[in-house]
């Protein structure tokens, strides 16, 4: 295939993972003219149209989206063949595009990246923080960190943080007005401070485990909140009862500004999880990250 016949076919993949030609011309650091005519030349030459444009977003015709399920697996092979040639190298070398929520970001990546630094300076670290469950895949991010209980079956995944638990927590001034709850049942008698997810936008579900017994329970109150910081202000203000990670509130609980009720009733479930796509050869770069990040039990 002649040369440029390649370069318009990048060009066509920049603008069909970005949706826009601006954003495409950016990515390759091009004008969006130059994208624009690229784009225009491939369809010419293949003869159908490969972009719908508007005067606001770019899709993909049935052509189009052909075009991109057919040629876009080969060159993600070729982009991770030329990756591994790193393995040459005295030290890995590359950028590792990391998707993950704020408190697994803030407790487990950054520490694991600040080891790395001094030591790996051909390597580039790029953190997208998200609560949201985002795709990898469809994102081009090399990996992702979540909850385990929260994983696609098709990934890879390697444990980073120990076992964790929700908990209910409230200030000494909100539980000496209201009393503490004994049973999870109890709770709709209190002010509960919900949290709403960012992709399904329900409300986060509290959930609760004892002798075998499991409750779900989804509660009114006055305060809403779509990420756990405001809602963990508002708990520490007394404006109500907060559902968290005991990990992200322990430093509260460890000097009592904060306390924990129905313990009994909130076991541990599996921590976070770095993961990547099976499919997809590891770079040394994020193997690199893999094993600072690996939790080991002491």
């Amino acid at each position: 295939m002649p040369k440029g016949n390649i370069n318009d076919i990048q060009v066509f993949l920049a603008v069909a993972r970005e949706q826009s030609f601006t954003k495409a011309a950016a990515k390759l650091g091009v004008s969006p003219s130059a994208v624009s005519h690229a784009v225009r030349l491939l369809e010419e030459r293949l003869g159908v149209r490969l972009v719908a444009r508007t005067t606001r977003n770019v899709s993909l015709t049935e052509a189009g989206e052909r075009l991109l399920n057919s040629v876009e697996p080969h060159f993600d092979g070729i982009d991770a063949a030329l990756s591994a040639l790193t393995e040459l190298r005295d030290k890995p070398a590359g950028t590792v595009r990391i998707n993950s929520s704020d408190h697994a970001a803030t407790s487990f990546l950054w520490p694991a990246i600040e080891r790395l630094l001094p030591g790996y300076p051909d390597v580039t670290f790029e953190v997208s923080v998200d609560n949201a469950i985002a795709d990898i895949v469809a994102e081009r991010f090399d990996a992702g960190i979540r909850l385990g209980e929260r994983l696609d079956n098709d990934m890879v995944a390697i444990r980073i943080s120990p076992d964790m638990r929700m908990v209910v927590v409230g200030s000494p001034d909100y539980f000496s007005k209201h009393g503490s709850p004994k049973a999870p049942q109890e709770l709709s008698s209190h002010s509960c401070i919900n949290i709403r997810l960012p992709t399904h936008g329900g409300y986060l579900v509290w959930e609760f485990e004892r002798g075998g017994k499991e409750y779900k329970i989804r509660l009114d109150g006055a305060l809403t909140f779509n990420n756990a910081g405001m809602a963990r202000t508002a708990a520490l203000a007394g404006a109500g009862l907060g559902y968290l990670l005991e990990d992200f509130a322990m430093d509260d609980i460890r000097q009592g500004r904060l306390v924990t009720v129905l313990d009994d009733w909130s076991p541990p479930f599996s921590g976070y999880y770095l993961y990547y796509p099976s499919r997809r050869q590891m770079s040394p770069a994020l193997g690199l990250l893999v094993e600072a990040l690996r939790y080991r039990e002491t």
